[in-house]
Formats: structure tokens, C-alpha cells, sequence
């Protein structure tokens, strides 16, 4: 893995945290973690060639869904979609909205 794809990773990481997360307190440092390394994609984008989005996606999804963090995952059952929900070029826009992409995750997911 390279350090674009950690980058993007950890902010959707955040990102979808933020989503299953039932604390709001909780939700809320999520977003905010989700913010400052969204801030930083945009400050420097990592090169699209060097970033699959949909891998990225796959890898964010499996470090939010950490065994650790399921007795926090109250907010509603969900199934992640496969693919991302947003373009690379849409994270990287400083005009990104975090409370925006997190309501996305949250209705983009199927629920069980």
C-alpha cells in the first residue's frame, strides 16, 4: 500500500466511524478527525493514479468495523456499499462537508 491510499483510507475510516457510531460525542470527534485529514487531502492531493477509491473504500470499511468499535455501532445495522460513495476529486475539494458524506454513508448503507 502506498501513502495516498493511507491517507484517503484514514479519512473515510473516519468518516463511515462517524456513521455507525451511536454516541454523538463519539460521532462527533470522528467527524472532526474525519475534517483535519480532509483538509490535509486538500492542502495535497495525492496524484488520482495513485489512489483506487473503491480499494481505499474496501480498507476504510474494514479498520471502521474493527472488533473493538462494535459495542459502539449502535446507530443503525448497516451493510456498506462496495463501491465509494464519493469521487476522490470530491474528498479532495476544500469545499468538502463532512456532516454531508456522513449522512451519504448512513443512507448509501443497507440496512438489515
Amino acid at each position: 500500500m502506498n501513502a495516498s491510499v493511507d491517507r484517503v483510507r484514514d479519512a473515510l475510516a473516519d468518516l463511515i466511524k462517524a456513521a455507525l457510531i451511536s454516541d454523538d460525542g463519539r460521532s462527533l470527534a470522528f467527524r472532526q478527525a474525519a475534517a483535519e485529514k480532509l483538509a490535509a487531502l486538500a492542502a495535497d492531493p495525492p496524484r488520482a493514479d495513485a489512489v483506487r477509491i473503491d480499494g481505499a473504500w474496501t480498507l476504510a470499511v474494514q479498520a471502521a468495523e474493527a472488533p473493538e468499535l462494535q459495542p459502539e455501532e449502535g446507530r443503525v445495522n448497516l451493510t456498506l456499499p462496495r463501491s465509494a460513495p464519493f469521487a476522490l476529486e470530491e474528498l479532495t475539494n476544500a469545499d468538502f462537508d463532512v456532516d454531508r458524506a456522513v449522512e451519504t454513508i448512513r443512507k448509501s448503507a443497507s440496512t438489515g
